[in-house]
Order: C-alpha cells, then structure tokens, then sequence
C-alpha cells in the first residue's frame, strides 16, 4: 500500500510539473511573439526565455506553430472571461461602444491584440494557419453579434446594420487597427476613429428605438371591415 501511495504522489507531482513546463513554454512564446513578432519566435528563442531545453517544445506541443496556437487558446479564455462580464454591462448603444472602446484598449496594453494579429499575418504566407486562425476567430464574431443583437436587436438600426455584418466590420477594425499602429505610433489617429464612434452613437439613439407591434399584426391594419 505504502509503495502504491508513492506510486501515485509520483505520478501526481509529474503531471504539476509537465503542467507548470507547458505553461511556462506558453507564457515565454507570448513574450517572445509580442517582442519579436513572428520570425522572430523560434523554438531556440522561446526555450531561453523559458529556461528550459527547447526539445520540449516539441515534445509538448509539437512545434512552434501548435505552441502558438496554445497561446492563443489560453489568451481567448482569458479575454472571454473578462470581456463578457464587460459588455454584459452595456444596456444602450452608446454604452456598447464604450465597451468595445474598453476591450479594444485593454487588449492592447495586454499585448492580446499583437499575439493574434502576428499570428494572422504569418496565416498569409502559411495557409496551413488559416484554418486554425478562422476557428479561433469565429467564437469573437459571435461574441459581437450576441452582444450587439442583445442591445439593438429588433431595431430599425439592426435591420439597416445587421448583426453578423457589424460583428466582421468589429472584428476587422481590430485587426486592422493593430497593424495600422504601426504607422501611428502616438495612436492619435486610431483614437480618432474610436471617438468618432463614440460621438455618432448617441445621435443614433432613434435608430435602436423598438417600435411596438400592432395588434393583430402587421396585415391588421390593412384589414376589410366585417359589414
């Protein structure tokens, strides 16, 4: 019994330390891919910021790729966590872009938005990549069409901008917006953009205004009289 039990401490404390490996590989590659972008994350470059032999990276992940692909799942499930609790709050459309606003900037500082935009842009000349990139992608349009449907859903302005299309608009935006920073180093220009939406939003306060339905439906109106 005595042997059994070290048996399974043995076992239990190996499956703690393979788990703290794989988590400190992912942690070094997010580093590394936000310090030196793609072509620049190597398995040598991430096992040093690591502290550990890069054999490992393959031995747990496979390559680079399925190592960077990790980090976006662990990033995904963090951002997802603290993103709904944000835009759960949002009650009109001004406050649904003042959400975003805060999404956008938060996953900014947090380095979130360069992890997936450097994986996206290595997608282009990596077609292998694009598949796993779309996965990942589609859970966030969801995200902004529920969000979006939730607050003006039913609303003149849902019927002229619809959800899934405003959600790829979103999603666009924040790709394109991380790699146009690179030109706009003081970010004045993307601020820009950002409070311009903030401006037109309370002016299309009308727009989200859910019109009641008549009784009967909408062929009541037109309805011929009994005599």
């Amino acid at each position: 019994m005595e042997r059994d039990g070290a048996v399974a401490k043995g076992g239990a404390q190996g499956r703690r330390s393979s788990e703290e490996t794989r988590d400190r590989l992912i942690t070094a590659a997010g580093q590394v891919l936000r310090e030196e972008g793609y072509t620049g994350t190597s398995a040598r470059a991430i096992a040093k910021a690591a502290d550990v032999n890069s054999a490992l990276i393959f031995y747990h992940f496979g390559g680079v790729d399925q190592l960077l692909l990790a980090l976006l799942d662990r990033s995904a499930q963090e951002r997802m966590a603290l993103h709904r609790a944000t835009a759960a709050r949002a009650a009109t459309l001004e406050e649904l872009v003042e959400a975003a606003v805060h999404i956008y900037r938060t996953d900014l500082e947090h380095g979130y938005l360069a992890e997936f935009a450097e994986l996206v842009a290595a997608a282009v000349t990596r077609p292998e990549l694009r598949a796993e990139i779309n996965a990942r992608a589609e859970p966030w349009i969801a995200f902004v069409e529920e969000h979006y449907e939730r607050v003006v859903g039913g609303s003149p302005l849902a019927r002229l901008l619809p959800a899934r299309e405003v959600a790829y608009g979103a999603i666009t935006y924040y790709m394109g917006a991380n790699f146009f920073s690179v030109l706009d180093e003081d970010r004045s220009r993307t601020a820009a953009v950002l409070d311009l939406a903030a401006r037109v939003a309370p002016r299309a306060r009308l727009l989200t205004l859910r019109l009641p339905r008549r009784a009967g439906g909408a062929g009541a109106a037109h309805a011929p009289d009994g005599g």
